[in-house]
């Protein structure tokens, strides 16, 4: 395993973190989940990405006791506050009062004194950004947390942000996690270079765009049983925007790339967002112990120029790159 630092601080993160956004607490067992985060300590993964919507908080809870008896100091555990997480009009957004209660359940989930990165999981357009900014702030103050992210934040936002921080002395934002594939673009023409300016690294999410770049899924043919694409409750709705047979139809052309490098097809999409120097670490996700063994051997592979202009060659127009697909909510779900 390799490490990167996180944007311009000085946290060294690993470059394949490990997720359960879609898996612990919902879509495999307790028992599972903790063979898949065991694999990934063996593989050398130091950093854990979750949040406290997960799983409606059973995620955090099902991390917390897979990392029990781990040294603390040899992980990096990150969480996120924003959606709901309960019925009253105060337990969602990036209020002082939802982003204090927030922390302390997610502390308490995981078991741990303090988390190393605390993320606005969406921008909240119903709260001053100062508010936020000063709340997350605090935190850091109290050492409960000691990094400041964000995920799917636009250019713009993150401007703001760091505008506001330096006027008022507040700590930075390290990190953006957005989403980022082969097949789904938006970051590169806004987001990275402001980013790469401001000293922001992206945390990815979805680098294998949902398990479509493992080829599994072939135009004209129903998705295999049990997999992402039929699960309702498992993020097929997210899923579906690259269920189309033009898209699989270029992904299956793949295929011959992935095996001239010797690579798995999931492989070769870890690896090709690791290409992108902003990026700080890919989060992958498991429901056996064998992908994450898989998706780890991504982990120090170099693409040349070559293999990326036949990749992008072979992808073509199916590539999403409008920027405008990063947003939040105009309002608190």
């Amino acid at each position: 395993m390799e490490f990167r630092h996180l944007g311009r601080s000085g946290l060294m993160v690993s470059e394949i973190s490990y997720g359960n956004w879609l898996t612990h607490g919902s879509q495999v067992e307790e028992d599972a989940a903790k063979l898949c985060v065991r694999a990934a300590l063996d593989e050398g993964i130091t950093t854990f990405d979750t949040a406290d919507v997960y799983a409606a908080t059973k995620a955090e809870e099902v991390l917390g006791r897979a990392l029990k008896g781990v040294p603390r100091d040899s992980l990096e555990i990150f969480t996120k506050v924003y959606w709901p997480t309960g019925p009253g009009k105060n337990n969602r957004g990036l209020s002082r009062k939802h982003i204090t209660a927030s922390i302390d359940g997610s502390l308490r989930r995981l078991q741990t004194d303090y988390v190393d990165l605390y993320q606005a999981h969406r921008f909240d357009y119903e709260t001053p950004l100062e508010e936020t900014l000063k709340t997350f702030d605090d935190l850091v103050r109290q050492g409960k947390i000691l990094y400041i992210g964000v995920s799917e934040w636009t250019a713009d936002q993150i401007a703001q942000a760091m505008k506001i921080a330096d006027e008022m002395g507040f700590d930075r934002i390290v990190s953006n996690q957005p989403q980022y594939s082969m097949l789904w673009r938006v970051i590169e023409s806004e987001v990275v270079p402001l980013s790469e300016k401001e000293g922001v690294g992206q945390i990815v999410w979805s680098p294998i765009a949902q398990g479509v770049l493992t080829g599994k899924y072939v135009p004209g043919r129903q998705p295999p049983e049990g997999s992402r694409a039929t699960d309702a409750s498992g993020g097929s709705s997210v899923i579906q925007r690259f269920m189309k047979d033009d898209v699989l139809a270029r992904v299956q052309e793949l295929k011959p790339i992935a095996a001239d490098l010797g690579l798995s097809m999931a492989q070769l999409a870890v690896a090709w967002v690791l290409q992108n120097q902003n990026v700080s670490s890919a989060i992958i996700g498991a429901s056996r112990p064998e992908q994450v063994r898989d998706n780890v051997r991504a982990s120090g592979v170099k693409l040349d120029a070559g293999v990326l202009a036949r990749i992008d060659g072979v992808l073509g127009d199916v590539v999403e790159r409008d920027p405008a697909k990063t947003a939040s909510p105009s309002s608190r779900p």
